[in-house]
């Protein structure tokens, strides 16, 4: 079998740009190094120890069904009899990020794409976009949640929809995922915990989105959350914090966004640091350490 091929951003002399494929592949599994599986190992159990106490009671319920575990990569074909069961959905395998419509187009098919690379050890405290372990490890045990799994499907059919009213609906879709699936936030009778699987998988911004004095934490609301920018580069300046999985379900997959698209049409963006009369505040941050400029 022909090796697939490690498709990764490339650094210029303005930063990192993104490369796109569309390739699904076969899990190269057999093939992957000693190093490449005392990376997960190195990874998964630096997380385990740090997450407790600090990640969502749902999460930790999918990792143990799936009997994820620090001693090897697992295979995407021991996991998908186990996703297909409970929630439909199975894992395909990329060779890095896809276009928006082709991911947009898995999603709704209940088909979550994964990274079959995994970083170097030199990317183990910071990589530029997803891989493997962020992939594996921080989104798809909540996809044995069937609230969760149902959201993702319709957030690819919404995705889909998105297309049709042009750019602008595509980058507030965008933004929604990145405040949710991705840097999320819930609040519990045991206080906020995370979900988003971009800082489940980071040890830094595990400890930062909880525990540091310098981000906002601010209650989600659709349309807010749509109209906010963020940051790739850098821990983010905001978190939004929802309920429940439910609430953010019925948020936003009960209204037709077609009149919400119309209602933000040309309306300006908030920057990323910004909190807003009358808004639900867990913590207006101090801005400390944050960047001037860069939010996108």
């Amino acid at each position: 079998m022909e090796q697939p091929r490690r498709v990764e951003h490339q650094l210029t002399d303005k930063g990192y740009v993104p490369v796109y494929t569309t390739n699904v592949v076969a899990q190269p599994w057999d093939q992957y190094s000693a190093e490449e599986h005392r990376t997960w190992a190195l990874l998964f159990e630096r997380q385990m120890a740090l997450l407790p106490g600090r990640a969502c009671d749902a999460f930790f319920d999918g990792l143990r069904r799936l009997q994820m575990s620090s001693e090897r990569i697992p295979k995407f074909d021991d996991l998908n009899p186990i996703l297909k069961a409970a929630t439909g959905w199975e894992l395909i395998a990329v060779e890095g990020l896809l276009p928006e419509l082709t991911f947009f187009e898995h999603l709704a098919n209940r088909r979550f794409p994964v990274t079959w690379w995994i970083r170097t050890a030199e990317q183990i405290d910071y990589i530029s976009e997803p891989d493997l372990f962020h992939d594996l490890f921080g989104h798809v045990p909540l996809l044995l949640l069937p609230v969760f799994a149902d959201y993702m499907q319709a957030y690819g059919e919404g995705g889909l929809k998105a297309a049709r009213y042009g750019d602008e609906p595509l980058t507030e879709l965008t933004r929604l995922y990145w405040y949710t699936v991705e840097f999320g936030l819930m609040n519990t009778p045991q206080g906020l915990r995370i979900y988003g699987s971009g800082i489940l998988s980071s040890k830094g911004e595990s400890l930062y989105s909880l525990e540091s004095a310098s981000p906002n934490r601010l209650g989600f609301a659709l349309k807010r959350v749509m109209r906010t920018r963020y940051r790739i580069d850098t821990y983010q300046k905001t978190y939004f914090v929802i309920d429940s999985f439910e609430q953010l379900f019925r948020a936003t997959v009960d209204p037709d966004f077609g009149p919400i698209y119309y209602d933000l049409k040309g309306v300006e963006a908030y920057p990323a640091g910004a909190v807003l009369d009358a808004e639900r505040v867990y913590q207006r941050g101090n801005g400390m350490g944050w960047p001037a400029d860069g939010d996108v």
